[in-house]
C-alpha cells in the first residue's frame, strides 16, 4: 500500500513540475532563449500619442512605423526615400498625373481581424480631410494642402471602385504625392478600432496591418509591442518583442546600454561616439543626413515681426562655436532652411557670417539701438538634431547679449513643447526637422508655408510669393523646372529670416553587436521588421 501511495505521490509531483514549467513562461528554459529575441530601444522622449494622424514627432513615429503600413513605402533596405509597393501592389497615373489607381494587395487583415481592403483606405482618407473642425490632423494639410472645403486641397476625392481598388484624383499635378503617401502619418488605421475606442484610439489602442502589435504604454517609462503572428509578410517579423525605453539623458542612455539595460540607442553624445566606436560589443551606426537643427521666431510677435530684427539676430549666433562645443565638431552650419543632400538646395545663398557689430548696427536700424527683452524656449529633452538643446539655447543667449538682446530661456518636456509651439506660445524657440520623404517640399512648404500654420509652421511666417512659387513646385513634374523654382524659394526666405538655421546634423547611433539587420533611415524612423538578435 505504501509503494503504491509513494508511486501516486512521484507521478504527481513530476505531472505538477511539468505543468509549472509548461506555465513559467519566460522563466523557462525553453523560453530563454524567447528572451534573446526582446529588443529594448533606448531613446530620449516618450511618444505623444500612439494614432499617426494626430502626431508630428519622431518620437511617436518610431513607434507607429512597426505596428501600421502605409499603401506604399520608402526603400528602407537601401536606406532610400525611393517609394516601392507596401499595402498597395501597384499603382497608375494616368489624367496629365492627376489621377492615381493603386492596386491593392489581397487578404491582410489588420491587428483586430478585421478587413484591409479599399474601403478601409478611403475612410482613413475621409477622416483626414474632414478633419478641419477638430484641427488633431496637422500633418495632413501641411502636405496636401488643407482639409476639405480648403481652396488648397489638392485631393479632389478619394474612392474605392471594387475592395482591391483606391482611385485619387487631384486638382493639380503633385510631384510629391507618392512619397507623401509613404509618410508615417499616412499610415493606414483599422476603421473598426477607430470607431470602439474614439477619442482614446492612439493611446488604449492602435491597430494597423504593422510587424507588431501594440501591448502597453507606461508614459514616460516603456512601450511594449509584440511580434504579429499574422503578418502578411511571411517570415517577419524576427523580433518577438519591442520594448521602447524612455531615458531623457544622453549619457545615462549610453550607460544603460553598456550595462544591459537596453540594446540599441539614438541620441548618442557625439563626444562620446569615440569611446564606443572602437569597442567589438557594440556596433556604431550613422543615419544617413537629412535634417537640420534651428532657431525660430514667432513672426507675429513683437519684435519678430520686423525683419531686420530677425536678420540681426541671424548674424548674432555663432554656429562654428555651437557645432564645436556641442556636436563635437561633427555637424555642418545650416545656411537654407533643408539640408544640402535634397534636390533643390541652394549653394550660391551666403550664410549671414557672425558678426556682432554688423548685428547691433541692423537692430539699431529696426528701432532697437538698446537691444529689447525676450524669452527663448527649448526642448528639456535631446534630439538627433540637437543632443544638447539647453546648452545650445545657453550658447545663443550668451552671444545674444552682446548684442543687447537680454534672453530668458525656458525649458519644456517634449510633448508640452510640441503643442507649446503649435499654438504659437513662443516668441522664440529652439527646433529641428528630420526630413519625412526625401523632397525639398517637405522641408519649404511643411514647415514655412502659411498651409501649415498650425501644424509644423511654428513661426506663423506667411509670404504669399513664396506660397505661390512653393505650389509651383509641387504642381511642376519637370525637375529643372523644379530645382529653379525651390532656388527661389530658398532666396526669398534667406531674406525674411523667419529662422536662423543653426546646423545640419550627423546623427549617431550606438547597438549591441548581436544586432542584425539593421539600417537606420534618412527619415528617422524605420521598421524593426528585419532587425534581429543572434
Amino acid at each position: 500500500m505504501k509503494k503504491k501511495y509513494f508511486s501516486i505521490v512521484i507521478s504527481l509531483i513530476v505531472v505538477l513540475t511539468l505543468a509549472l514549467t509548461g506555465c513559467a513562461g519566460g522563466s523557462s528554459s525553453k523560453s530563454s532563449s524567447n528572451a534573446g529575441k526582446t529588443l529594448v530601444f533606448g531613446r530620449g522622449a516618450d511618444a505623444t500619442s500612439l494614432d499617426p494622424a494626430v502626431v508630428t514627432d519622431g518620437e511617436s513615429f518610431r513607434v507607429t512605423q512597426n505596428i501600421f503600413d502605409t499603401l506604399v513605402s520608402y526603400d528602407y533596405s537601401k536606406q532610400s526615400t525611393s517609394v516601392k509597393p507596401s499595402l498597395a501592389t501597384s499603382w497608375n497615373i494616368t489624367n496629365g498625373g492627376k489621377t492615381y489607381t493603386f492596386t491593392l494587395k489581397k487578404g491582410i487583415k489588420f491587428q483586430d481581424g478585421t478587413a484591409f481592403n479599399a474601403q478601409a483606405v478611403v475612410f482613413n482618407f475621409e477622416r483626414w480631410m474632414n478633419g478641419k473642425k477638430s484641427g488633431k490632423f496637422a500633418y495632413f494639410p501641411s502636405m496636401f494642402g488643407g482639409y476639405k472645403g480648403d481652396a488648397g486641397l489638392v485631393i479632389k476625392s478619394v474612392t474605392a471602385p471594387n475592395a482591391t481598388t483606391v482611385v485619387f484624383n487631384l486638382k493639380r499635378p503633385s510631384a510629391p504625392f507618392l512619397k507623401n503617401l509613404a509618410m508615417s502619418p499616412f499610415a493606414i488605421s483599422s476603421p473598426a478600432a477607430i470607431k470602439k475606442y474614439g477619442a482614446k484610439y492612439g493611446t488604449t489602442a492602435a491597430v494597423g496591418t504593422g510587424a507588431y502589435v501594440f501591448k502597453s504604454w507606461k508614459h514616460n517609462d516603456t512601450i511594449t509591442l509584440e511580434k504579429s503572428k499574422d503578418y502578411w509578410k511571411k517570415g517577419l517579423p524576427k523580433i518577438s518583442k519591442l520594448i521602447f525605453k524612455v531615458i531623457p539623458d544622453n549619457s545615462s542612455r549610453l550607460n544603460a546600454l553598456k550595462n544591459g539595460e537596453i540594446d540599441l540607442m539614438d541620441g548618442v553624445n557625439p563626444s562620446d561616439v569615440a569611446g564606443v566606436s572602437g569597442n567589438k560589443q557594440y556596433n556604431v551606426y550613422y543615419r544617413p543626413p537629412m535634417n537640420i537643427a534651428y532657431l525660430g521666431f514667432n513672426v507675429t510677435m513683437k519684435p519678430f515681426n520686423n525683419t531686420k530684427v530677425r536678420q540681426a539676430l541671424n548674424m548674432a549666433v555663432d554656429k562654428q562655436s555651437i557645432i564645436k562645443a556641442f556636436y563635437n565638431g561633427q555637424a555642418q552650419a545650416a545656411v537654407n532652411p533643408m539640408p544640402p543632400s535634397l534636390l533643390g538646395y541652394d549653394k550660391a545663398i551666403k550664410p549671414y557670417a557672425f558678426d556682432v557689430k554688423a548685428a547691433k548696427k541692423l537692430l539699431a536700424q529696426a528701432g532697437y539701438p538698446h537691444g529689447f527683452s525676450t524669452t527663448l524656449y527649448t526642448m528639456a529633452n535631446p534630439r538627433d538634431y540637437m543632443p544638447e538643446p539647453q546648452n545650445v539655447a545657453q550658447s545663443i543667449q550668451s552671444t545674444f547679449g552682446k548684442v543687447g538682446v537680454k534672453v530668458k530661456i525656458v525649458t519644456v518636456e517634449w510633448s508640452s513643447y510640441i503643442t507649446k509651439l503649435t499654438k504659437g506660445g513662443a516668441p522664440m524657440y529652439l527646433m529641428g526637422w528630420t526630413g519625412d520623404n526625401g523632397d525639398p517640399d517637405n522641408f519649404l512648404y511643411t514647415l514655412l508655408d502659411k498651409d501649415s500654420i498650425g501644424s509644423n509652421n511654428f513661426s506663423f511666417y506667411q509670404n504669399s510669393k513664396l506660397h505661390n512659387v512653393l505650389i509651383a513646385a509641387q504642381t511642376e513634374t519637370n525637375t529643372a523646372k523644379r530645382v529653379a523654382l525651390y532656388d527661389k524659394a530658398q532666396v526669398i526666405l534667406h531674406n525674411d529670416a523667419p529662422w536662423v538655421p543653426l546646423v545640419y546634423g550627423k546623427p549617431v547611433l550606438v547597438g549591441k553587436s548581436t544586432i542584425t539587420g539593421y539600417k537606420p533611415s534618412p527619415t528617422g524612423t524605420e521598421p524593426f521588421d528585419t532587425l534581429n538578435v543572434k
